[in-house]
């Protein structure tokens, strides 16, 4: 495991944890449709104090698979692996910063060389396939046990999917996008005191794209990913960088009703804190703009304020 459990932090946490199945068990909240990942940063490239609650758990992750993009694109330009396009910058950006599912979208065809469109005969499709895999072996290259059973090969969509999206689903939904709460949790500690493979240049630009402006004159807007997630609430003072994900209903039972939220927050007199939040549920998800906020305001005080 890539954090140290400490009793303080574990008995904290799960003291949490058990508080809020009690509070929000009448929305759907249960130990099957919750999981949470809890980490207290140390110095740098030491592990921090962990807890994790169903962290396991392969879900739907809705938008959280671009903060995964986010990192790769930034690798393969460094690399020189992708061109650079004068709108490529402003994708990055929209892909995290509004949660844009064109610009991630496009992102993943550059990553990956592929489009997505009509059906491919079953030759093709193969080779199509191998392609979009690539989305997968950056990770898998890292050797994280937490990426284990995760899968980010396919685009992001409002709706249910068609042609070669569909068929790189599967038919019964057996390769939909998957990930953990610890793979989140695992992604954000190595982006920012970890050995993640990106020059100090390029790890800054991902920690700018990714951090919160609540001062912003927009930053109340939805699709802004604050005002209906775990920050809401916070104090000014807290320093938020997140990618928050949300599904109502798609089409597809599969892949409706999701809400997560993946954030650090750091205070001035604390130690950051990052949190791993998944969630499903038809109630949990269309009331999340009203609980998630509540659920931030409560870890917040639980786990970060605390240790002030």
């Amino acid at each position: 495991m890539f954090f140290a459990e400490q009793e303080k932090w574990s008995s904290l946490c799960r003291d949490a944890v058990s508080e809020l199945l009690s509070r929000y068990g009448e929305y759907g909240l249960n130990e099957g449709t919750f999981g949470l990942v809890a980490l207290r940063e140390t110095e740098a490239r030491r592990a921090p104090a962990g807890f994790a609650f169903n962290g396991t758990w392969k879900c739907y992750p809705c938008s959280l698979v671009k903060a995964f993009h986010l990192v790769h694109v930034l690798r393969a330009l460094e690399c020189g692996e992708v061109d650079r396009p004068d709108d490529l910058d402003q994708a990055i950006r929209d892909m995290i910063t509004w949660s844009s599912n064109t610009a991630t979208n496009y992102i993943i065809d550059l990553l990956t060389h592929t489009t997505g469109d009509t059906a491919l005969d079953p030759e093709v499709f193969v080779s199509w396939r191998e392609k979009r895999e690539n989305l997968n072996r950056f990770f898998e290259k890292l050797g994280w046990p937490e990426w284990a059973g995760c899968n980010i090969t396919l685009k992001l969509m409002g709706d249910i999917r068609y042609g070669r999206e569909a068929q790189l689903a599967g038919s019964d939904g057996s390769n939909l996008n998957v990930l953990t709460p610890l793979a989140g949790a695992r992604l954000f500690h190595e982006l920012f005191s970890g050995d993640l493979p990106l020059s100090a240049q390029a790890r800054e630009m991902a920690q700018q794209i990714l951090f919160r402006d609540r001062t912003r004159v927009d930053a109340a807007l939805p699709s802004y990913q604050v005002s209906e997630f775990l920050g809401a609430h916070l104090p000014p003072e807290a320093r938020i960088w997140s990618k928050a994900g949300y599904t109502s209903w798609t089409g597809d039972p599969r892949t409706s009703y999701y809400r997560h939220d993946l954030v650090r927050i750091a205070m001035p007199s604390s130690k950051p804190v990052i949190l791993s939040v998944m969630s499903q549920g038809e109630a949990i998800s269309e009331h999340g703009p009203r609980i998630f906020p509540e659920i931030g305001d409560f870890l917040f005080n639980r786990l970060v304020a605390s240790f002030s």
